[in-house]
């Protein structure tokens, strides 16, 4: 069974950083695409950021380009999400996903 969990979130005001982990168990993911997605309050859930497991390519959503990095450790099975100058707006749930499967989502709220 494949299992995403995500870690890293919590409170830190406007300009501080955090950085998001996913750890991917169940399965070999380095054919695959993992992903970053986040869902404020009372909105869709957006994507991010993602990354290839094979070659590493990046990708990112132009609201968080030059402020967020993804990057991977595929020795264990480990994507992460290191964001920087943090904005009241990227207060939301962050979720990682890959092929289909979705973790559990962890909280980041940015203060002003």
């Amino acid at each position: 069974q494949v299992q995403l969990v995500e870690s890293g979130g919590g409170l830190v005001q406007a300009g501080g950083s955090l950085r998001l982990s996913c750890t991917a168990s169940g399965r070999t993911f380095s054919s695959y695409l993992m992903g970053w997605f986040r869902q404020a309050p009372g909105k869709e859930r957006l994507f991010v950021a993602g990354i290839s497991w094979s070659d590493g390519k990046t990708y990112y959503a132009d609201s968080v380009k030059g402020r967020f990095t993804i990057s991977r450790d595929n020795a264990k099975n480990t994507v992460y999400l290191q964001m920087n100058s943090l904005r009241p707006e990227d207060t939301a749930v962050y979720f990682c996903h890959t092929d289909g499967y979705w973790g559990q989502g962890t909280q980041v709220t940015v203060s002003s």
